[in-house]
């Protein structure tokens, strides 16, 4: 059988499902990854303080995480009892699109509004995902979804990938695009990130069909209901022990994951790498993510899902001992497609191996704690590692730190037994 072959899916949904990841990933990279930190601190913060503007930029990721951290569960347990995920996640996708389309518009030095489009546009981004991870089980059966997962995750790198070269050529060489500089270049992104989402976001609501109970309510019962649902699914989800049991050990790992993603470039920077390299190397782990993210997802149709996500976090642990030894720009381009190999890997066979562990007909509430858990990523990892540079003087001691995550992460996810196809009841 082909690693493209989906027996039992739809290839016309499952493909109009993945291109999501596809257009959503535009704003992971442009925005979240690239464009954004800079430009605020270089035009919309100019005249302040590097400190100044640099806490601004943290209030502003910090408000929008909080918010869909504390909705992702009730959230999905509102769109689980109406029937309603699609519109759930056109209405976030909706926010994000208008809101990053409005980052064009802020003029130099407005640095409030900037970081308040932003919040609304990270706001709609997580939102939004909540929904569509939850329509994996809707659009293909338990023994697709390593494929199918990976699949989506796949094309995420490659739509951002593409998009996001584009946009840096702009920065570039404004001249070749006709552009006056690379300030409007930048602003410019901004716009055509939000035309590149919305544009591709249609496939999923033309041909992806959500299935819904028969006790489909409307939607103001639905919220009345969501909030009785929500205390009911923490109980259950520590009943399900197999369940509980994986949420805490993704929460390690993906943590260690997320850390690694938010300061790899803040890392090469202190050891004195170029910025343009950095922003480089930030390509290859999208394009190398493409195939690799595919390839994993073929890896688990032959060794299971969870062996799969164990290899990727063997690799990760390797990478982080690596990076204390790193010495040159060379060497991060090396580590950069050792991470691009893995990073899709580990992210979409944690969601398919989730999605067959959950009851049937509570994806949403149960991928709203997934991503719950997901927001809360990236808070302890950065702590360990400030603590150790703090204790130890070093950076490159401090990156050990981050081997605590994946090998407790590791350790959890081993106990967890190792499930197949079906859903554990």
């Amino acid at each position: 059988m082909k690693p493209t072959e989906l027996p039992g899916s739809n290839r016309r949904t499952v493909v109009s499902w993945a291109f999501y990841d596809w257009a959503n990933s535009a704003f992971a990279t442009t925005v979240l990854a690239g464009f954004f930190p800079l430009f605020f601190k270089q035009y919309w913060s100019a005249g302040q303080s590097a400190t100044i503007s640099t806490f601004h930029l943290g209030v502003a990721n910090s408000v929008s995480s909080l918010v869909i951290l504390l909705l992702a569960p009730l959230l999905g347990a509102i769109a689980d009892r109406g029937g309603i995920r699609k519109r759930m996640l056109a209405l976030f996708m909706i926010l994000g699109v208008l809101t990053t389309a409005g980052l064009f518009l802020v003029g130099k030095g407005m640095w409030f509004e900037a970081a308040f489009l932003f919040a609304l546009a990270g706001i709609g981004f997580g939102g939004s995902i909540i929904f569509y991870d939850s329509l994996l089980v809707d659009i293909a059966p338990p023994r697709d979804y390593d494929r199918v997962s990976a699949l989506g995750y796949g094309m995420g790198y490659l739509g951002g990938g593409v998009l996001f070269s584009i946009n840096v050529a702009m920065a570039l060489k404004p001249q070749w695009f006709g552009l006056a500089d690379s300030t409007m270049a930048v602003r410019l992104s901004f716009l055509t990130v939000a035309i590149w989402w919305l544009l591709f976001s249609l496939p999923l609501f033309r041909n992806v069909h959500e299935h819904t109970s028969a006790q489909r309510v409307d939607v103001i019962r639905a919220v009345r209901e969501g909030f009785v649902q929500l205390a009911r699914t923490f109980v259950e989800i520590r009943a399900h022990r197999v369940v509980f049991l994986f949420l805490i050990a993704y929460w390690l790992y993906i943590d260690g994951v997320d850390t690694i993603i938010k300061m790899a470039v803040d890392y090469g920077m202190a050891l004195g790498f170029d910025p343009n390299s950095l922003i480089v190397a930030l390509l290859i782990v999208q394009f190398v993510g493409f195939p690799a993210a595919i390839g994993f997802g073929w890896l688990a149709g032959m060794i299971g899902a969870k062996r799969g996500i164990l290899i990727g976090i063997t690799i990760y642990m390797a990478v982080t001992i690596w990076a204390y030894f790193l010495e040159n720009e060379r060497q991060f381009y090396l580590m950069a497609i050792t991470i691009g190999l893995v990073q899709g890997g580990v992210q979409s066979l944690s969601r398919s191996y989730y999605a067959r562990l959950i009851p049937a007909g509570k994806s949403g509430e149960f991928f709203g704690f997934y991503n719950m858990l997901g927001k809360f990523a990236a808070i302890l990892g950065p702590v360990l590692v400030g603590w150790t540079a703090i204790l130890s003087g070093s950076s490159r001691l401090s990156i050990l730190a981050i081997l605590i995550l994946f090998a407790s992460g590791a350790f959890l996810l081993w106990r967890v037994p190792d499930v197949q196809s079906g859903h554990t009841r």
